[in-house]
């Protein structure tokens, strides 16, 4: 276990805070569970940053799984362009993730600030985004959140790749090896992942590659739209509007990586071996062959996340922006995947009382309407079998709760099956007992309104 304790005061009158042979100064910035500081190794005066991530919060939010990716991935990548884990420090109520200090910010600063840039420095930096990327797919890891925010550039103007909480290793990949979390972010987020049936990891990360082209070389993005509903509807079409002025060497690439069908979409290998992309190529030098990654046992003290298959049958579902996007009856985006079976209804509304408590209320409410109740995978299925009339009659309705925050969360009632007026009626009693007012059933869609 680390030790951790307090210096005096530096020149700016505030307290220096002592971590081993670290001193943490500055925040450089802030995250879901902690700040990231800068540090300095006060034997050889090398700078650092610091990740300081509070234990308690990892836990209530449940994201102890995604704090250890992140720190197993980031163990086993040493590349020039990815940003470098030094050692993972813990005590009882942090844990410390001394990374690379990159001092020249992220590349949507840089982007934001120029604009575009010009033809030859935007391949270099796209070169060495194919080359970081190419990288951690030959290692196994998928890094599904590909961002100009999650592209670092440090004073020499060379790019490291950063941030990979949402990361996936060959253990994620289900038995039909494929990734089936929907993650990401909107404007980078490729078709596939969207339509829920499973996605290759470098496939869509491929995709995300050419987002970040096209801002690099154009200053703008490729899809956007304020209307969630027909930004995703742009990039299922692929429909990219090319500029003018834009090298027709790499409208031609940025065309071969933004194919919305992951099938014949270009892979890495080709991208490399396209023209516009060899001009001026020199490859990475990298050195597998450097000092292990030191983790703190006080790490391993985190509380482990069960896996897929061995959740809590009372725990509820995490959601992404993506699926409360799609939850969201003001932007239901079911029509652009598939047909709507015309029978099925759902009623959605925010609670701050648990999931647990949440379904048990449900379950007393159906119980004493009647109604039976079985119970699977954190759902609630509601039925009652109307003996003697035709089957059609028969009501069978689905409660899921999903999880926003630690104290938000989505309840929906989903009918399967039977008559609407019944179903109605059995909502209508729901929404009573949980004293539901009609404002929480749009507070999802407002929520993202205002994000």
């Amino acid at each position: 276990m680390v030790l951790v304790g307090r210096k005096s005061c530096g020149d700016d009158g505030m307290q220096q805070l002592q971590l081993g042979k670290y001193e943490i100064g500055r925040t450089l910035g802030e995250g879901n569970f902690g700040k990231v500081k800068y540090a300095k190794d006060v034997q050889t005066g090398h700078p650092f940053a610091v990740k300081i991530l509070e234990k308690t919060r990892i836990k209530n939010l449940n994201f102890s799984d995604q704090i250890k990716r992140e720190i197993a991935t980031l163990k086993i990548l040493k590349h020039p362009n990815v940003v470098r884990l030094h050692e993972v420090l813990a005590s009882k109520t942090k844990i410390y993730m001394i990374l690379e200090y990159v001092n020249g910010g992220e590349l949507f600063e840089t982007i934001a600030s120029k604009g575009k840039l010009s033809e030859s420095d935007g391949r270099k930096l796209f070169q060495q985004l194919i080359d970081g990327v190419t990288y951690c797919h030959d290692k196994g890891v998928y890094h599904r959140d590909l961002k100009l925010e999650n592209v670092l550039v440090d004073a020499k103007g060379n790019i490291k790749i950063s941030d990979f909480g949402l990361s996936a290793l060959p253990q994620h990949l289900r038995d039909d090896g494929l990734l089936h979390t929907t993650c990401g972010s909107p404007n980078y987020v490729a078709p596939e992942i969207l339509q829920n049936r499973g996605y290759d990891g470098a496939t869509s990360d491929t995709w995300s590659c050419g987002v970040i082209l096209y801002v690099i070389l154009t200053g703008y993005l490729p899809f956007d739209d304020r209307n969630l509903a027909v930004l995703y509807q742009k990039i299922f079409k692929g429909n990219v509007q090319m500029p003018k002025w834009l090298p027709s060497g790499a409208k031609n690439l940025i065309k071969r990586i933004l194919d919305p069908n992951p099938k014949t979409r270009i892979t890495m290998a080709d991208i490399k071996e396209d023209e516009w992309f060899k001009r001026d190529y020199v490859p990475a030098i990298v050195d597998d062959e450097e000092e292990d990654v030191v983790v703190d046992d006080e790490v391993l003290s985190l509380h482990e996340a069960p896996t897929d298959s061995e959740k809590d049958p009372e725990s509820p579902t995490h959601i992404n922006a993506f699926e409360l996007i799609g939850m969201s009856s003001s932007l239901d985006l079911s029509g652009f995947f598939e047909k709507e079976d015309v029978s099925e209804r759902k009623v959605r509304f925010t609670s701050t009382y648990s999931p647990r408590k949440l379904l048990q209320k449900i379950e007393d409410t159906v119980s004493q309407m009647g109604f039976g109740v079985q119970k699977k995978n954190g759902k609630l299925r509601v039925v009652r079998d109307h003996k003697g009339q035709r089957k059609s009659c028969n009501l069978s309705v689905t409660s899921e709760v999903f999880e926003i925050n630690p104290s938000l969360y989505v309840v929906e009632l989903r009918k399967n099956s039977g008559e609407c007026s019944e179903y109605r009626q059995l909502c209508d009693k729901v929404l009573k007992d949980l004293g539901v007012s009609r404002s929480q059933e749009h507070l999802a869609a407002k929520l993202l309104e205002a994000s």
